[in-house]
């Protein structure tokens, strides 16, 4: 029997004071390739907290994020210098913003976001770099024929799937996701989250998904983080956690979101 694959990324004791208001305390938790992790919780539970902490964008005050790299190395993220976390960013990892203009050029076309990714690991064929922009413009339906429109010219949900295309070009192994449908309409959420389900499932991506919303959680995810005031509060499968929480206010937030 072959050996279980080692975690993608590992977070141990996480923990993040501002000043004297906790961020986050005592977080820990594996996740491995392929596998869906939603954070769930009220604002201010530490959910987009712990998100920043585990991509390196905030420094820790305490505790490691460990992440296996493509040669199978396992690293602290701490310890990786600045042009090695950058390159990551390029490459094996993508970051889904609630805002799309905080993950995208808004004044540089649609093409130009997707291949400016693609430039950043080495690609130069102009024709390929554009032939690589309208296919994926294509599979997060977007109209090909838009490709040189600046995301000003996008609704919501269009510039929010253009960032899902630039961060995915270079198929990524991990993603972190931040509200990734907050802000929009109904019925464009509804669009957007088949269409992330079926991204994540064909490219057999690892996502860390921080959400308010327990139906993006269940539609998404295989397990669950619940947070509370900057703990963890709760975990398990994502159906377990949903259908029968053990903990009280996990309880309180399911009957007061999920519908009967």
């Amino acid at each position: 029997m072959n050996a279980p694959e080692a975690p993608l990324l590992t977070a141990d004791g996480l923990t993040k004071w501002y000043g004297r208001q906790l961020g986050c305390r005592d977080v820990s938790f594996e996740i491995h390739q392929g596998e869906v992790l939603a954070v769930v919780g009220e604002s201010g539970s530490g959910k987009s907290t712990l998100l920043r902490l585990l991509s390196g964008l905030m420094p820790l005050d305490a505790g490691r994020v460990c992440y296996r790299l493509r040669d199978g190395v396992t690293r602290d993220i701490a310890a990786l210098t600045e042009a090695e976390r950058r390159f990551l960013f390029r490459t094996d990892w993508g970051y889904v913003h609630q805002d799309p203009a905080a993950g995208l050029r808004m004044a540089v076309s649609a093409g130009g976001n997707v291949g400016e990714r693609l430039m950043a690991v080495g690609a130069r064929h102009y024709g390929r770099i554009r032939g690589s922009a309208m296919d994926w413009l294509t599979r997060v339906e977007i109209d090909p024929e838009r490709i040189d429109e600046t995301p000003k010219s996008y609704s919501g949900g269009m510039r929010q799937r253009l960032q899902i295309a630039r961060n995915l070009v270079t198929e990524p192994r991990l993603v972190f996701m931040d509200e990734p449908t907050g802000g929009l309409d109904v019925s464009v959420q509804a669009r957007l989250l088949d269409l992330l389900r079926g991204l994540v499932s064909d490219l057999g991506l690892a996502a860390i998904v921080v959400t308010h919303d327990l139906a993006v959680a269940r539609l998404l995810s295989q397990r669950m983080l619940v947070m509370k005031g900057g703990s963890v509060i709760e975990s398990g499968l994502t159906d377990r956690v949903l259908d029968d929480p053990r903990e009280a206010y996990t309880q309180l937030l399911v009957s007061s979101i999920l519908p009967p």
